[in-house]
Formats: C-alpha cells, structure tokens, sequence
C-alpha cells in the first residue's frame, strides 16, 4: 500500500511518498524538475556581492506528500525546506488556502429531513447575495494587518449587523488557540489594499468575505462514520454519528494580489545583468540586499493569510445561520484550522529555516504542540477525499523526514479537461448517490432548454467527481505506514456546498 521513493534531481535530495505502484505523471515530474533548477539562481546569486549577506542560501530538504500532482508552476504537494532565503511561488497564490473543523450538536436524521430547505438557505446566502458581512475600513485595515486578533479588538464596529450576530468574542478568543498562528499573523502595511479597505468609520460591503472559491473548494457537512483512535477521538470531542462541518477555502483575489506582488518584488530586487530563471521562480533573501524586499514580503503575504483566515470564519458563520434559520439554535465548535498554503519559519539548532507547503498540511506531534490543547495526542489533521468520497481526520506524529507535513487532499489522478471527458455510467451513479448545492440548481423550469448552462453546471462537476482523484484510503495508508500521521476518524459526506 505504500512506497517511499528517494531520489537525486540535481544537487536536491527528495524523499516521494506515494500509493504502491503510483508514479506522478509526466507533467508533475517537469514541473519538478523546473523547481530544482532552483539551485542553478542561487549559485549565479551567491556569486554577487551582498546579494546573500550573512548566510549561505541552501534547499536543505524536499518532500513530495502522497496527494503530489501538478499544480501551476509548483507541484501540489510539494514541502522544500531552505536556509537564508524564502520562495514565494513555493505557497502559491492561494495563500492560506486551508482547511476549518467544526463539530456541532445536530443530528443527520434532522439534516436529511430537512435538506430541500437547507438547500434553498444555502443557496441564498453562499450565492444569491444573502451574506451579510458589513466592516468598517478600520476593521478591514486591522484583519490584514493583524488577522483574527484584529477582528477581536474591532468587532464592536459591526455593531451585531448581518452575520456579526454570530461573532461571540469569548468564543473567538478561545478559537484563537485552536488557530494555527492563532490565526492572526503581524504585519507592517497593507500595500496595495487601500482601495478595498474602504472609509476607515463607515460599514460597508465588499464581494470577496465569505466567498468559498472555485476549483477542489468545498463546504461540507459530514457524519463521523468510524472512529479508529477512541481516546485522541474523545479528547477532541468527536464521537461516531456526530456531524460535523470540513471548510476548505483560501483568500480569494487577495492572496492573488500579494503572490503578484511578491513575484514583483522578487524581480525588482533581482540584479542586472544576470540571466533571469528560466523556470521564474525566483528566491528573496533573509538579509543581505533585499532587507526591506523581506519585510515588504512578510507582510503581503500576512495580509493574504490573515484574509484566508478570517475568510474561513465567515463562511462558518454562514453555514451556521443556514442551520439557525432551518432547524433552530445548535452549536458549532471549532476544532482547529490550518493553512496547506504558507511558508513556516522554523528554528532547528538555533538555526533559521523556512518551510514551504503548496498543499500540504503541517502535522506537528506533540512536542511540537506543547503548551497546547493538543499537547497530548498530536496536531489535528484534515485530508478530504474528492467530492462525495471519505474524508479523515488525523492526529500528526511530528515526522521530521517528511519535513512534518501531511497530504491536504487525495490528489488528483485526471486533469480536469480529461475528466470532463467520459465517464458518463460512473457520473449518473455518483450524481444519484450525492447531493450537492452549486449556484445553478439544474431542476429549475427556467433553465430547461438551456443547454449551455446545464452544459457548463455538468463539466464543473465532472471535474471533481471521485474519479478524477486517487484512492484516499490509499493516500491515508501511506500516512500510516511511513509515520506522517495516524488515523482518528473517517468522515462521510451529506452533503457538499460548491460554487
């Protein structure tokens, strides 16, 4: 069930964890292989003065987590770990796009007959404008500059308008611990996002808060279906039976905005008269010439995480108001939340490293979590399945040789183009089994006839369906087998939310 592939491409010493008789396709090894052509810029900029001041740049390590596929630039799945500089393009541009756990009180028998009403709340308030996240420009300025703490010093902004009814500051400061970073990441400006900002006293409203995203995004409400860990299981409050909520969102426009920057930055600091990377992946020093090139960097790239995170919470408060309004008051607690999209500063020996995870989660154990709530047992880790198969959740073992990180998702087997292709027996049988909310409800009267909506509607679903992804019991095996995290709990789908 599991293979673990170490291999040499260029100077780069990787470590591949993959399914047994799983190879990354043609198109994920080149986009690899164009990554380690990494090493070639930084030999051409160690040779300028200054350029790299007090440490020697390296890649100290890479891995490739059971879930690795192409991605855009980067493979998906990719953790390289480096010494005195950083790789933007190496968390992509969905910065923070992460995974949110909530447990909740409701039972599936009230959701199942409930389910053609919560579809149409849904609908409302993910799609049809029905969100209503009033900010003022001051709460905005302190999300981006200090993330959910920042949401907490300001809420009172708000004035308990829309879904601020919701936002209970005891309760949030608590979910701060359960937050990787405790979801608020410190930053020195908010470059380039004073026009989304807005007037700094009036509420008002903008299109991305509360957005969950294209692609492999999702909102999920799920049953517990097996419990493999009972004693981690009940300490984190999940029982078999139980339903629980899995987010899987990003930052949207604004984490597009701080990779495009970073990438800007990246070049205006690069020297004249050396050949520019091929493969324009460029790396940013940690002091030498690009001093105030790093801190420019730090905190786009805090602006956009502090996004995500607070996107995240949001969109929680959504499905609980769906919930509210339908079945009546039931509890949601948060169990954690983390990025699979950032780069980690990471002290080893008193040295300085930077972690680089292009989904992929961090799987921490316990020394890594102490003077945590999860000290004890490990860092939760969530790893959904495709659409409609199993997700888990996991505890992490702190495995140093896989750089302390875990799969994000099963991965894809298909690209999305071949997917759409074929199928067709599979997709009826996953269609019937499955319900799934999108913004276009194929049963409305008036699209009948409109072929090229319902066309379109089809090929978005396609493209995620169960077959375009490996086997996530496979990938959850090779977690197992090679000591990255251990199994806690099997998760099934009741219903998924996808734009």
């Amino acid at each position: 069930m599991v293979q673990k592939i170490i291999y040499q491409d260029r100077k780069s010493v990787i470590s591949c964890y993959l399914p047994k008789n799983s190879a990354p396709d043609k198109n994920a090894a080149e986009e690899l292989h164009q990554l380690t052509a990494l090493e070639e810029t930084l030999d051409r900029l160690t040779a300028i003065p200054d350029f790299f001041q007090k440490t020697e740049p390296q890649i100290k390590k890479i891995i490739l987590t059971p879930d690795f596929h192409k991605g855009s630039g980067i493979p998906i799945g990719t953790v390289m770990m480096t010494k005195g500089f950083a790789v933007p393009q190496a968390m992509g541009n969905d910065i923070n796009c992460g995974m949110r756990f909530y447990i909740t009180d409701l039972s599936e028998e009230r959701i199942q007959e409930n389910l053609p009403y919560l579809t149409k709340k849904i609908r409302h308030i993910f799609f049809q404008g029905g969100r209503q996240i009033p900010m003022t420009g001051r709460q905005r300025e302190a999300l981006f500059r200090y993330g959910l703490e920042g949401i907490l010093e300001t809420h009172t902004d708000s004035k308990k308008n829309g879904l601020w009814q919701y936002y209970q500051p005891e309760i949030q400061e608590k979910w701060l611990q359960r937050t990787v970073f405790r979801g608020s990441l410190k930053t020195d400006d908010t470059e380039g996002l004073e026009d989304f900002i807005g007037s700094y006293e009036r509420l008002s409203y903008d299109d991305q808060i509360g957005t969950i995203g294209g692609g492999n995004h999702f909102l999920e409400v799920q049953r517990v279906a097996e419990i493999y860990d009972g004693q981690t299981a009940n300490a984190w409050g999940v029982k078999k039976g139980a339903v629980v909520v899995m987010l899987h969102a990003g930052s949207l426009t604004i984490g597009h905005h701080s990779g495009l920057l970073n990438r800007k930055i990246c070049q205006e600091i690069y020297p004249s008269g050396i050949t520019h990377p091929e493969n324009k992946i460029y790396p940013i020093p940690e002091t030498g010439i690009g001093s105030d090139a790093w801190k420019r960097f730090w905190s786009s790239s805090g602006n956009a995480a502090n996004f995500g995170f607070a996107n995240r919470l949001f969109l929680g408060f959504m499905i609980q108001d769906v919930f509210t309004h339908v079945l009546g008051e039931c509890n949601m607690d948060l169990l954690y939340d983390a990025p699979h999209n950032f780069i980690w500063k990471k002290q080893i020996a008193g040295e300085n490293y930077y972690i680089h995870r292009k989904g992929a989660c961090c799987a921490n154990g316990c020394e890594e979590m102490e003077d945590t709530e999860f000290a004890y047992y490990g860092e939760p880790v969530m790893i959904p399945g495709s659409m409609g198969s199993s997700s888990y959740l996991l505890r992490g073992l702190g495995n140093q040789d896989s750089l302390w990180s875990a799969s994000h998702g099963a991965g894809r087997k298909k690209s999305r183009g071949d997917a759409i292709k074929g199928n067709d027996e599979a997709f009826v049988k996953f269609m019937e089994k499955f319900h799934i909310i999108t913004p276009i409800d194929p049963a409305r009267t008036d699209l009948k006839g409109r072929t090229d909506i319902l066309k379109k509607w089809e090929e978005s679903i396609r493209a995620e369906a169960p077959y375009a992804y490996k086997d996530i019991n496979e990938v959850i095996a090779v977690h197992t087998a090679c000591h990255m995290a251990d199994p806690v709990a099997r998760l099934e789908p009741i219903f998924t939310v996808k734009a």
